[in-house]
């Protein structure tokens, strides 16, 4: 495997995040004292960072099947700043990069005789799923199955590569990002997501530990390396702030609440972490929220775009960087300001909308980083963006 030294790893990390140092833009009197009409203030804050991150939402799922080498190797080629592999365990404790522990819709694994009888219903953070689990596979036994697109009937020439890549691990995506870092010299970064760890604590195959080792393994644990470890549970995140000095994201949903939370009894939303003050006891175990980004401008009864909330000023205020998910080109997760077509067209929800515009709309808030599974896009948007007036 071919690695930049800690040395120049750590340094070419810092120019590309900028040591998130550079200040956010004063609030205005008005957003300090809470006025609503500063609610749609565009200018009210500045990003923490030089330049909005592009994160390779599962890689460049919008071109290839997701969590797949050829789809994390598209969206560096199409120039994310970072690759997201969500990490879920197999039976003999290896991290694989699957959007779900149930891989009955993203492999091949229906059609493998040798596998029927694993077929199964489990109760995954409080809902029955019936399907094939990873963590009932051995990694051999996962290395014979094959990827499918997750959402054939949107994006039916991603389904045109079903069949053709593996189910990749943890160390494979790592070498790829290290291997093309090196290859382009830049960076590229690693955004690993635990999955369901509540879940995986309870059966006996923990994520932490393994997620640590396989980062220190390859280098990677000082806090300005390039690695962001994201979770939309808590108490994980707290856990790990004591085994690594890696920044750390809470995940936030616009609805529900961590599952950790409802598993111990604890009556708490997201909605409350977004709060003041839960942004307040987010900032003493994270470096940064990533959030819906129905949190960060709402959406009405119809869909339509409503004014930006409080959110990115008041993390920044905490100094918590701020990422939104998912930014997608197709009319069917578009805000209705944004699709384009005839609604009754029946190919509408996969049409292309005003996707730049939407991109330009949420990053003129002072976003810093963007998932997105089109990351040519974002690299555009971001090119053509005004500078910041941080006076």
């Amino acid at each position: 495997m071919h690695k930049l030294s800690p040395h120049l790893r750590s340094a070419a990390f810092t120019l590309l995040l900028a040591t998130c140092m550079i200040p956010a833009a004063p609030m205005s009197r008005a957003l300090a004292d809470g006025d609503p009409a500063a609610r749609s203030d565009d200018r009210a804050t500045c990003s923490l960072v030089a330049r909005p991150l592009a994160l390779g939402h599962r890689g460049a799922a919008g071109y290839r099947p997701e969590h797949t080498l050829a789809s994390y190797q598209l969206a560096i080629d199409l120039g994310a700043d970072f690759i997201e592999p969500d990490l879920v365990s197999t039976r003999d404790g290896h991290l694989v990069a699957r959007h779900e522990n149930d891989i009955s819709g993203t492999t091949d694994v229906a059609s493998h005789p040798e596998f029927a009888s694993r077929k199964a219903t489990k109760t995954v953070d409080g809902i029955a799923v019936t399907g094939w689990f990873t963590e009932d596979f051995t990694l051999a036994e996962l290395k014979t199955l094959r990827a499918r697109e997750r959402l054939p009937a949107l994006r039916p020439q991603n389904a045109t590569f079903d069949g053709q890549f593996e189910i990749p691990t943890f160390e494979e995506v790592i070498a790829l990002a290290q291997r093309e870092g090196q290859r382009r010299h830049r960076v590229i970064g690693i955004y690993p997501e635990t999955k369901h760890p509540t879940y995986f604590q309870r059966i006996g195959l923990s994520l932490e530990e393994p997620l640590i080792r396989t980062l220190e393994a390859t280098g990677l644990g000082n806090k300005k390396d390039a690695v962001f470890i994201q979770s939309f549970e808590v108490h994980n995140l707290q856990k790990l702030r004591h085994m690594t000095r890696l920044p750390l994201i809470q995940l936030i949903d616009a609805t529900g609440a961590p599952f950790d939370f409802v598993a111990a009894g604890d009556k708490r939303t997201y909605a409350d972490l977004v709060t003041r003050a839960g942004l307040h006891e987010v900032a003493s175990y994270a470096d940064g929220i990533g959030v819906n980004k129905n949190l960060i401008i709402p959406r009405d009864a119809t869909g339509k775009l409503l004014a930006p909330t409080r959110l990115i000023p008041d993390a920044h205020a905490e100094h918590l960087l701020v990422h939104a998910w998912t930014f997608r080109l197709e009319n069917s997760f578009l805000p209705l300001d944004f699709q384009i077509g005839d609604p009754q067209n029946p190919l509408f929800a996969g049409l292309r909308g005003d996707f730049p515009a939407e991109l330009k709309r949420f990053l003129g808030l002072g976003l810093d980083g963007v998932f997105s599974d089109q990351s040519d896009v974002t690299v555009a948007v971001r090119t053509g963006l005004p500078p910041c007036d941080r006076r």
